[in-house]
């Protein structure tokens, strides 16, 4: 009953006519952008940041805005998947495998409708899931002390390094960078300046801003003007418009399901709508067997990614919300914009700061609603967007990001970092080093030395105390298991003999 109070409170704040309205706006920009290929939700969010905060918008409204960017971006990116072959981001790589193929016999209209319809199954299911279990796991995350937040925050790298296919240690190496960048500054506890070489541009630590700007849009730009992505292959003629009861019929049960995985997945920290919406193609696929098209056209191999996707966004609002740690590289850059209004998310965050936690709950509906509402009506409209050549907008890209750092600290110094980061962002991506793992060290590396200094502090330097209490065992346990699963189970199939033809 606290909940549901607590709730239409959030939805008292989330239908304000500015909070409304902004959540309008950035669910609109974040498809646009989701459906640009190579952007997607992280580049979203991190653009659209430094304007929030410079144009000096209340926290939660801020947050409402980045949220419905996000959630947005998750939805655009199935637009260009579909029509151009192209996945818009990440998560959308799977909605490739049978969109292009529906849109080339003219059935595009019906593969970008059944798509959008399961993305709101997607988001409302996780959202659901957000007002259940997260208020109880902020309550039980109450019994976290140093020793337990340091062991929670290596899980969560743990996570990252399991979950990255065939490259865990070029993530583990993004990780130690961003940690290595959260070194610098002022040490909290001695007051020691270190790693600044003297310049008082860096007393204060590096900006995230700086960071997150630098390693995503800027790199992201180069990327772009060394492959061009051409418009030649993209379905012009999308056909009907909109998606039969039959259809509706045949991909309700796997939208669904692929709901309640994606949503669980997401809560995990460092899995991600990839993880979500690959593992869902290929249960459906399994279900289906012999009676699928698989790969061909098959209306669920569109429907479960990206309900999955869009579960697994809004579910990694769960482990930021309550525990502090993001639980993807865009809720990462959602941590920052946190702390740049000086509010630090984690278990007390539902008692301290109850409207921005239930404002953004609510808003996550209202944004769903939204986005059905303009996703389908207006997919004629998104698809000339998609011919936006990039000489203009790359350019514009560029104008925002460099507009939004010099906002904060209006330094030259920080376009010129944000400048450096970018190139060297540009040359990690081209190693195939991911990025995320780079932003969630360098939002997690403060907050990571300063528990295990207090936890080490409290036994005068025992190390003993990271492993006592069965909280923190059992987030051991876990990272253990994030590590050594992950590549065993990659190992297994590799050497799984072939069955030999009866």
């Amino acid at each position: 009953m606290e909940t549901l109070e607590h709730l239409v409170s959030g939805f008292g704040v989330a239908l304000a006519p500015m909070n409304l309205l902004v959540a309008a706006l950035g669910a609109f920009l974040g498809t646009v952008v989701g459906m640009l290929p190579g952007l997607g939700p992280i580049n979203g969010v991190a653009i659209l940041m430094p304007l929030a905060f410079a144009l000096k918008l209340p926290p939660e409204t801020a947050l409402i805005l980045l949220a419905a960017v996000y959630v947005g971006c998750e939805y655009g990116g199935r637009i260009s998947s579909i029509l151009l072959n192209v996945p818009g981001d990440a998560g959308a790589i799977m909605t490739t495998l049978d969109g292009y193929p529906m849109a080339r016999k003219g059935l595009g209209g019906v593969a970008l409708s059944i798509s959008a319809w399961s993305s709101f199954i997607g988001s409302m299911v996780a959202t659901v899931g957000i007002v259940m279990f997260a208020p109880l796991l902020a309550r039980w995350a109450l019994a976290f002390g140093p020793a337990e937040y340091f062991a929670l925050m290596c899980f969560a790298f743990a996570c990252i390094a399991g979950l990255m296919g065939d490259a865990p240690m070029k993530a583990g190496l993004a990780a130690v960078i961003g940690l290595s960048l959260s070194t610098v500054g002022l040490d909290s506890n001695s007051g020691v300046y270190r790693f600044t070489g003297g310049d008082v541009h860096l007393s204060d630590g590096i900006q995230f801003i700086v960071v997150v700007i630098g390693v995503f849009s800027i790199s992201e730009i180069l990327l772009m003007l060394e492959h061009q992505h051409s418009s030649a292959g993209m379905i012009k003629e999308t056909g009907r418009k909109l998606f039969s009861w039959a259809e509706q019929k045949l991909s309700w049960w796997p939208s669904l399901r692929s709901s309640v995985v994606g949503f669980v997945v997401g809560v995990l920290p460092g899995a991600g709508a990839t993880i979500a919406s690959a593992m869902t193609y290929s249960m459906e696929k399994r279900l289906a067997g012999a009676g699928g098209t698989f790969g061909a056209g098959d209306i669920r191999g569109v429907a479960a990614p990206e309900a999955a996707n869009n579960a697994s966004a809004a579910g990694s609002f769960v482990p930021m919300l309550t525990l502090g740690v993001p639980g993807s590289g865009t809720t990462a850059v959602m941590v920052g914009a946190l702390a740049l209004y000086n509010i630090t998310p984690g278990p007390a965050l539902f008692t301290q700061q109850p409207v921005l936690v239930w404002g953004l709950i609510a808003s996550l509906f209202v944004a769903n609603v939204i986005l059905l509402a303009i996703n389908i009506p207006l997919v004629g409209a998104f698809i000339k967007v998609l011919s936006v050549p990039n000489w203009l907008l790359v350019p514009g890209i560029l104008a925002v990001s460099t507009v939004g750092v010099y906002a904060v600290h209006a330094t030259t110094f920080d376009l010129m970092l944000m400048a450096g980061f970018g190139f060297a962002g540009y040359l990690l991506r081209k190693q195939g080093v991911p990025m995320a793992p780079l932003i969630l060290g360098f939002v997690l590396g403060d907050l990571m030395e300063q528990n295990l200094r207090r936890a080490l502090s409290i036994t005068n330097g025992e190390i003993g105390i990271l492993f006592e209490s069965p909280i923190s065992i059992g987030l051991w346990i876990g990272a253990a298991a994030m590590v050594i699963v992950p590549p065993l189970m990659r190992a297994l199939v590799r050497h799984k003999p072939a069955v030999a033809p009866a």
